[in-house]
């Protein structure tokens, strides 16, 4: 199914509409649909080079609304909510972070945790979905949603901008673990400065 759903949203990416698909695929991939904007930010950006900075900016914010229909759907249906953390085997990681936000840096390690959510491979959906079931400060969660979005987004369109196919092809073979990375290094560099001023 998984397959079928990448398949249909790289053929999106070469519709004459596919700005609007990629605002549609953005917003739901943030609350319940698995397949991330990234598929469609590549080949879109490869095929309209001088429309990256649109491209991007399309993918963040409707990716920022799109969290906070999850925010909504954790809020709001329990047992949905559930079922959802429950297919991606994040129940155990969302009682943990439940948890530890009642110790006192348990907000900023829901923070930190959210922020890698938005701009690694990890499901962004639990993350949105988690933080309406536990009330997190929404405010809040829609400017880190919008910024840990906006700049992974950012970096696949202005890659994908500068080197083309290449970035493609490494995409395929390494972004997951590089995104991973480079997400966990400003998440440390963050903790870092937060403590040293504290």
């Amino acid at each position: 199914m998984f397959k079928e759903l990448y398949q249909k949203s790289l053929k999106l990416a070469s519709h004459k509409s596919s700005k609007f698909f990629l605002a549609i695929v953005s917003f739901s991939e943030s609350s319940f649909f698995p397949v991330p904007p990234d598929i469609m930010i590549v080949p879109m950006v490869i095929a309209k080079k001088t429309e990256y900075l649109k491209i991007f900016l399309i993918a963040s914010f409707f990716s920022a609304l799109g969290g906070l229909l999850g925010y909504f759907i954790g809020s709001t249906f329990l047992d949905l909510s559930m079922n959802v953390i429950h297919f991606y085997g994040y129940e155990e990681k969302v009682l943990n972070l439940r948890n530890n936000l009642t110790s006192g840096d348990g907000f900023y390690v829901f923070l930190g945790a959210l922020f890698l959510a938005g701009f690694t491979p990890l499901p962004f959906k639990v993350f949105t979905i988690t933080s309406g079931i536990i009330g997190f400060n929404i405010i809040i969660f829609f400017f880190i949603c919008l910024a840990s979005r906006g700049l992974r987004f950012f970096t696949v369109a202005y890659l994908s901008y500068k080197f083309g196919h290449i970035f493609n092809k490494f995409m395929e073979k390494e972004g997951a673990k590089w995104f991973a990375i480079i997400g966990l290094i400003i998440v440390t560099i963050v903790l870092i400065i937060y403590f040293i001023i504290k």
